[in-house]
């Protein structure tokens, strides 16, 4: 009889119920994977249709345990595994904020539950984060300050890796998906598979001593790159400061300072174009350009109305396929090009048909007028203008839940000191939460396959995090998969056909 791993292990479990020696082996190795724990459920999808499935839930994927609210993982195993053995593992975080999320349930309403349907094994744990607190000694003690939510997030994969023979699908194709701070922590997951700077974190913590890589990265809108994100905000915003954005004289003073930072830290990172130019401070905004010129040129060709106030200069309307085009007047000086003799179908290019530039000023202020902007700094704020910490602050805090500044620009504003400096241990706690430090380090098992999603109306970071995050993984030679979606807010999990497909293509 030809069984599959998920068979063989099915029988184990039933085995293993009344074998007392296979428990006592259990309980010398905390981290072996214990199938007893089954259950039986399914999930109701939009259609009407059951996905029924096997459960393996609250599963402590660290021997060390320090918060068994958070640092727990559930597995979730379709009936019909997609390719077998080779199923790949859907793992979601549901982090938000940098904040603390307990292991879930699949969702019919975002991929989890997808993942399940097109047969794959899902994978949902839980970390801690900046609100995860515990109680030692009378002492309230926060659990979650950076890095340990990423930590987490390597621990459970270390764990499906560790017991890859017993756990249905296969850990050499995990792929990671997650929104916001999430989508953060998946490009820090793929970013950083293996490297060396974090062994000794997850040797305390009891983690498995295995690979913790991963075979692809899903990042919806990731705030990341936290030490640059503020001075990117306000380079790419500060057009808006004395229109849409109304900021009093020392926001702007802040805003001003910041920008200027900005484009040294572009001309540092020694990026390309798809066609080999490098990309500069001087160019940069033409280079952004080209992605939302991208996303609204596709808008149209799905039927999106786009008005003409908010910077996007365009055709009056699609050319006729049947015939010879229209040359309406859209203020621009140009009109429509001319496609060839009368009956010929125009030729497309996704930079100069039907959206023919954008007055960049223009939209940014329309994305500021949709969601207010945030004040400056974005991210670093605590103590600059005001004392209120963000999330990001106290992420970067201590076990006493103080929240603390991650950037030396903020630090010396909250000061009031022009030479003060972040310590030794803040350092190398921001430099091994940033991905980008790593995408081109020859110790680090980068993830081969991204798709990376930031909308184009989303104002939650700059654009430039996700474009220098998509451009530096492609100038490294990793199969990157970008774009600025139209009239998307700061948002996950859309499109799930997109990302399917996708999927499907990269794991066959």
């Amino acid at each position: 009889m030809n069984f599959t791993k998920f068979s063989i292990y099915t029988i184990i479990s039933v085995v293993i119920v009344g074998c007392a020696s296979s428990l006592e082996a259990k309980d010398r190795d905390k981290l072996v994977f214990n199938p007893a724990i089954a259950q039986r459920a399914s999930l109701t999808m939009p259609s009407g249709k059951d996905v029924r499935y096997t459960a393996y839930e609250n599963i402590f994927y660290v021997s060390n345990i320090e918060d068994s609210v958070y640092q727990t993982m559930n597995i979730y195993v379709p009936d019909t595994l997609k390719n077998g053995d080779m199923t790949p593992i859907f793992l979601r975080t549901y982090i938000g904020g940098y904040m603390a999320t307990t292991a879930k349930s699949p969702s019919a309403s975002d991929a989890t539950g997808r993942a399940l349907k097109e047969g794959y094994v899902v994978c949902i744990p839980g970390s801690r984060g900046a609100n995860s607190t515990i109680t030692q000694d009378g002492k309230r003690i926060y659990t979650g300050i950076a890095p340990n939510g990423l930590l987490d997030l390597k621990a459970a994969i270390r764990y499906l890796h560790y017991n890859d023979n017993a756990i249905p699908g296969s850990a050499e194709r995990i792929i990671i998906d997650g929104t916001s701070a999430g989508g953060a922590m998946s490009a820090l997951v793929g970013a950083t598979g293996d490297c060396p700077e974090y062994d000794e974190y997850l040797r305390k913590m009891g983690a498995a001593q295995t690979s913790d890589k991963v075979f692809a990265s899903v990042c919806y809108c990731p705030i990341t790159d936290l030490n640059h994100a503020d001075m990117e905000y306000e380079w790419l915003y500060g057009c808006t400061n004395t229109g849409v954005r109304h900021l009093n004289e020392a926001q702007i003073s802040i805003s001003n300072e910041l920008a200027a930072e900005c484009p040294d830290y572009i001309n540092s990172l020694n990026l390309k174009d798809d066609s080999g130019n490098a990309i500069t401070a001087d160019n940069y905004k033409e280079y952004l350009k080209t992605f939302l010129i991208a996303s609204a040129h596709k808008a149209l060709e799905e039927g999106c109305e786009i008005p003409d106030t908010i910077g996007i200069i365009k055709y009056a309307q699609k050319p006729n396929f049947g015939g010879r085009p229209a040359r309406p007047d859209n203020g621009d000086g140009r009109g429509a090009p001319s496609f060839g003799p009368t009956g010929m179908r125009p030729r497309f290019n996704n930079n100069t048909d039907f959206v023919t530039d954008i007055d960049l000023d223009k939209y940014l202020s329309y994305v500021a007028s949709v969601t207010p902007l945030k004040t400056p700094p974005a991210f670093d704020q605590y103590g600059v203008l005001i004392d209120t910490p963000t999330p990001e602050n106290n992420v970067f805090g201590n076990s006493e839940g103080t929240p603390a500044n991650f950037t030396d620009f903020s630090l010396r504003h909250r000061l009031h000191n022009s030479s003060a400096t972040l310590d030794k241990d803040m350092v190398h706690r921001v430099f091994i939460m940033n991905p980008m430090n790593f995408i081109s380090e020859n110790s680090t098992s980068v993830a081969p396959h991204w798709f990376i999603r930031h909308g184009a109306k989303d104002r939650d970071t700059s654009f430039l995090v996700p474009i220098n995050l998509a451009t530096k993984l492609k100038n490294s030679g990793f199969d990157v998969n970008f774009f600025i979606p139209w009239n998307r807010p700061h948002s996950g999990d859309y499109n799930l056909d997109d990302l399917f497909n996708w999927i499907d293509n990269v794991t066959r």
